[in-house]
């Protein structure tokens, strides 16, 4: 089985050689990943990586969940329980039993990367089946055993550039300590400003007074800055002081996965409902609106120090309740949610809008709002970038309806490239490879319908693969 090398491409031949001459001048580029979630221990620690069912099945939600859509119990693929009841440990029959169901994912975005994974990572040119199942794990395990294939040799074998990791703010940035003592050469280190590893502040769970745990983080944070939590003032004080700490370790963003994109621009209310908070005595509706208040506070400290702002609202996390008192957070349990925007972000682009030193990227999992909220949204504030098709949306034909949607109210330089927002390391290359296909065919359909020269979908086609992930997620420092 061959990856054909017209894939995504349009059918029609004409804008299909436009399309394969466009993808040829981003194939090799570096890959800027400025939004992930990639360990930073696994660069760190430089260890081989698990066994074959460890590294693509049990940690991946979107294989696991579509997997128990069709009644394979998250036990049955490893996925560690959360009370402690026992899972499969075994490694081949986990694997076993995801390529018995691996033609679920005919036509998924999860079949094109996993099957660019396994050839163009690992070089198996077979499909995946119950027949071929050992053959692969073997394979597999075998080259994971090779030193070619830890992950700081996978970092540069898949050229890299910047990878950017995700961290709360209770989170240890020793990983990001470590690699930042060790050349990479040419004058780069791994981590820290300027490396090719970041960290990315993400506060969600300092910031939802409702999350199990919360107070316990803000006990946490106090430690960890040397200042005092019990007031809402020493609150900021200390989020202040953590973004320093992450700066250091070469952020140039933050993160925010609010349930919805609500913002409040009230310091007074959102102190009254932290006291409230601390002794446990904040409403569900206080508890609710206390992350809508502090979008507003974080965006004023992104004016202060420089951090681009990115904000990820819509999912309804945990829909699943089975699944999530079974096996806990992200197993597969999350669903989109409808989104508004255009008046929530009102009071936060009425204080910091048209700031110079402010920028947000938006992302959403509510297509319906692409031309009629984001678009105009990046259109018409110079802070505001319409961010990548996200989560649900990251596939050929939810990349191909952004582009559609957004492009003819926003252009193209008010969107922020592509991200592949990951966990799945090894998948990285093939998840840029299947945006850069998507952005080559729309912009050769453009060149064909002659709304665009040659030369300008070239120079698109490069600035959406590389200059503007550089430049709006702040690379270019």
């Amino acid at each position: 089985m061959a990856l054909h090398p017209d894939r995504l491409f349009p059918a029609d031949e004409r804008t299909r050689a436009i399309a394969r001459e466009l993808h040829q001048r981003t194939a090799e580029l570096p890959l800027v990943s400025p939004h992930g979630h990639v360990d930073p221990r696994l660069i760190a620690e430089n260890r081989p990586f698990p066994d074959p069912a460890r590294l693509f099945v049990v940690p991946d939600h979107y294989l696991t969940r579509m997997l128990y859509s069709q009644g394979v119990r998250p036990d049955e693929l490893g996925v560690p329980s959360a009370g402690g009841d026992p899972s499969e440990v075994d490694g081949r029959t986990i694997w076993r039993r995801f390529a018995e169901h691996y033609r679920l994912f005919r036509g998924t975005p999860s079949k094109l990367w996993l099957d660019h994974t396994f050839a163009e990572v690992f070089g198996i040119y077979k499909e995946l089946g119950p027949d071929t199942a050992d053959e692969f794990y073997d394979h597999l395990s075998s080259r994971l055993a090779e030193p070619a294939y830890r992950p700081r040799a996978l970092f540069d074998r898949f050229n890299i550039e910047v990878l950017a990791t995700t961290e709360s703010p209770v989170d240890s940035l020793e990983p990001h300590a470590a690699l930042e003592a060790m050349p990479a050469g040419g004058g780069r280190r791994w981590g820290g400003r300027g490396g090719k590893v970041v960290t990315t502040f993400r506060p969600d769970n300092l910031v939802e007074p409702g999350w199990p745990g919360w107070r316990e983080r803000v006990d946490a944070l106090a430690e960890i800055t040397g200042q005092d939590t019990d007031t809402f003032d020493g609150f900021l004080a200390a989020l202040r002081r953590r973004r320093q700490d992450f700066i250091a370790a070469g952020a140039t963003c933050t993160d925010h996965g609010n349930l919805t994109a609500a913002t409040e621009d009230d310091p007074k209310a959102a102190a009254a409902i932290y006291a409230r908070a601390l002794n446990g005595e904040a409403s569900e509706t206080e508890i609710l609106r206390f992350p809508a208040l502090m979008l507003v506070e974080f965006a004023r400290m992104s004016v202060e120090d420089g951090l681009v702002m990115q904000l990820h609202p819509g999912s309804n996390r945990n829909h699943n309740q089975w699944l999530y008192e079974g096996w806990g957070r992200d197993v597969g349990g999350d669903i989109p949610d409808a989104t508004e925007y255009t008046r929530a972000l009102k009071p936060l682009l009425d204080a910091f809008g048209n700031h110079p030193r402010f920028r947000i990227v938006l992302y959403t999992l509510d297509e319906t709002v692409f031309s009629r909220e984001i678009a105009p949204l990046a259109g018409g504030y110079s802070a505001v970038f319409a961010g990548a098709p996200w989560w649900f949306l990251d596939s050929p034909e939810g990349m191909r309806r952004f582009r559609e949607a957004v492009h003819e109210t926003a252009g193209f330089y008010n969107t922020a490239g592509f991200v592949d927002d990951t966990r799945a390391f090894c998948s990285i290359p093939a998840r840029h490879d299947l945006a850069r296909r998507v952005d080559a065919a729309f912009l050769a359909r453009l060149v064909a319908e002659h709304r665009m020269t040659d030369a300008e979908a070239a120079d698109v086609a490069v600035d959406l693969a590389y200059h503007l992930p550089r430049k709006i997620y702040g690379l270019e420092k």
